[in-house]
């Protein structure tokens, strides 16, 4: 295995790590701004509150993206598994 193949795979592993969380975690960071922004205009300053809507924001995000997100890992995962004959 040459240092090209290895660089290769690490890069594919890096992009689809971002392809998978990305979603994710745009969409916790949007709820959490809106959720401090709504805190900050109330003078509300419950922990808690924060917590509940990023919780359900991901969840949805999962149940929406969660099909995508397992196709995308399994056709990497796959195309990784084919190339391994070729790695010397």
């Amino acid at each position: 295995m040459t240092d090209t193949q290895v660089i290769e795979i690490l890069s594919g592993a890096l992009l689809i790590s971002a392809k998978l969380a990305g979603p994710v975690l745009l969409s916790a960071l949007v709820i959490g701004v809106v959720v401090s922004l709504l805190q900050t205009v109330t003078q509300i300053q419950e922990q808690t509150l924060t917590f509940v809507p990023k919780l359900v924001g991901v969840g949805v995000i999962l149940l929406l993206g969660g099909s995508w997100m397992l196709r995308e890992l399994v056709a990497w995962v796959t195309e990784l598994w084919r190339s391994i004959p070729t790695l010397t």
